[in-house]
């Protein structure tokens, strides 16, 4: 191989280098975007109080605005949920396994409910909390936990902490 052949040759796989640091690089333009996002416990509604098996399903909704000026989507928010202050379970929403064409989009200036479920199983711990969402009382419900939002170019996580929402 010639002295020229070797020069091309680097001077190639140094173009492919630049290349692919200057798309790392462009991706992080996306990061303040993605930061402009806020998300807010929007309601809770009881969907079904089983006194046979004791246990209470809850539907939560979460609206998340969009502030930025992309387009972005949520695939996964986790959570822990509080009745007055008092934990009383765990719940997700995902949708991972939904390309990221299929998935609901927050375009820049709008907002997006997100609906998941909570079951509440009658323990000790929780049966004053229990009671009170059964019997239709007032109850200040809270959630702490994290959400991910993403373009097509950057993932972030978002913590959450004390979103409530009281319901009489």
């Amino acid at each position: 191989m010639s002295l020229q052949s070797k020069m091309i040759l680097y001077v190639a796989i140094g173009a492919l280098f630049a290349f692919m640091g200057g798309i790392v690089y462009y991706s992080t333009f996306d990061i303040p975007e993605l930061e402009k996002s806020e998300i807010e416990l929007y309601s809770v509604e009881v969907i079904e109080v089983n006194n046979f098996e004791n246990y209470i399903s809850l539907k939560n909704t979460f609206l998340i605005k969009n502030f930025g000026e992309k387009t972005v989507t949520v695939p996964v928010i986790s959570y822990a949920f509080f009745a007055n202050g008092k934990f009383i379970g765990t719940s997700n929403f995902s949708a991972e396994d939904i390309p990221l064409t299929g998935r609901a989009l927050l375009i820049s200036g709008t907002e997006v409910p997100f609906t998941t479920k909570l079951k509440i199983n009658l323990t000790e711990e929780n049966e004053n909390e229990y009671m009170k969402i059964a019997n239709g009382e007032h109850v200040d419900y809270s959630a702490d936990g994290l959400y991910t939002i993403e373009t097509a170019w950057q993932v972030i996580d978002v913590e959450f902490e004390n979103l409530s929402l009281i319901v009489d």
